[in-house]
């Protein structure tokens, strides 16, 4: 059993509310387009999906990723506004981010607001995914800062009106003051070895399940209802469990569809992020 040291009050998912998909970042369309594929199948969960073609947008618009960002785009657009109220259960909902990598705040401001602005310019992304996000107090400003920068540029191009995300990769559990510089925070990142012995922050219980997501990889198939209950117990609503791991040559476990991705889908059942 896990080690969780949430007070009864804190276990706020522990009821069964609906867990969503968070890809961190397939492989480009054309290495991996059964991935691609499955993020616009109808009844897929998904919250949002990373694009990332060359650690960023790329230097000109890559023509597999505009229509792969087209697909997921009007898959949403389907679902939130579909012309019968079925529809708003059967398609997929997700939202395409871009990457930006702040090499734990090595990169410079000006960098990474000229590969948002090629992002929104090029591939009309509902956000940004902050890989490598700084997570100690010392690098809250500076977060901040790019945050709020990224935030008047999604509204700029429109996207902030219809949900416009930014999700700050820490993969640990970071200063609690990074809950109030972005939409998501991703707390955990790594091995199943370590995630079903983890802890969590005594501090994220102040906020709802929404606020967090989780990556795991190296889950066996046997241990996916223990993986999603200490997920929900945890207080993330968002998810990636694969079985694949980084041993073995895998240097991205997460590039790829896990082995158990249709069992998966049908534990946690269809539905939108609004």
């Amino acid at each position: 059993m896990p080690h969780l040291t949430v007070p009864d009050a804190a276990r706020r998912t522990a009821g069964g509310e609906r867990l969503g998909f968070g890809v961190p970042g397939y492989a480009h369309p054309l290495l991996a387009p059964a991935e691609w594929a499955e993020l616009v199948r109808p009844g897929t969960p998904l919250h949002w999906a990373v694009l990332n073609i060359a650690d960023g947008p790329g230097t000109r618009p890559d023509p597999h990723c505009l229509e792969a960002a087209g697909r997921l785009r009007n898959a949403r657009e389907r679902a939130l506004h579909g012309e019968t109220p079925d529809d708003s259960v059967r398609a997929c909902g997700g939202r395409l981010l871009g990457h930006l990598d702040l090499a734990f705040g090595a990169r410079p401001f000006d960098e990474l607001i000229t590969d948002a602005r090629a992002f929104a310019d090029w591939y009309r992304v509902g956000g940004f995914y902050l890989a490598r996000c700084p997570a100690e107090r010392a690098g809250l400003a500076a977060v901040r800062r790019l945050t709020s920068t990224l935030y008047a540029l999604l509204e700029e191009r429109g996207s902030a009106g219809e949900g416009g995300r930014i999700v700050l990769g820490h993969g640990v559990q970071p200063y609690p003051g990074y809950a109030e510089a972005a939409d998501q925070l991703v707390t955990f990142q790594g091995p199943w070895a370590d995630y079903r012995w983890s802890q969590v922050a005594q501090w994220t219980a102040d906020y709802p399940p929404g606020r967090f997501a989780h990556f795991v990889h190296g889950v066996p198939r046997t241990h996916l209802d223990e993986a999603m209950r200490i997920a929900r117990w945890q207080g993330a609503g968002t998810i990636f469990f694969t079985d694949r791991d980084d041993r073995s040559g895998q240097t991205d476990p997460y590039a790829a569809l896990p082995r158990y991705w249709d069992e998966i889908v049908s534990r946690i059942g269809p539905g939108i992020s609004e």
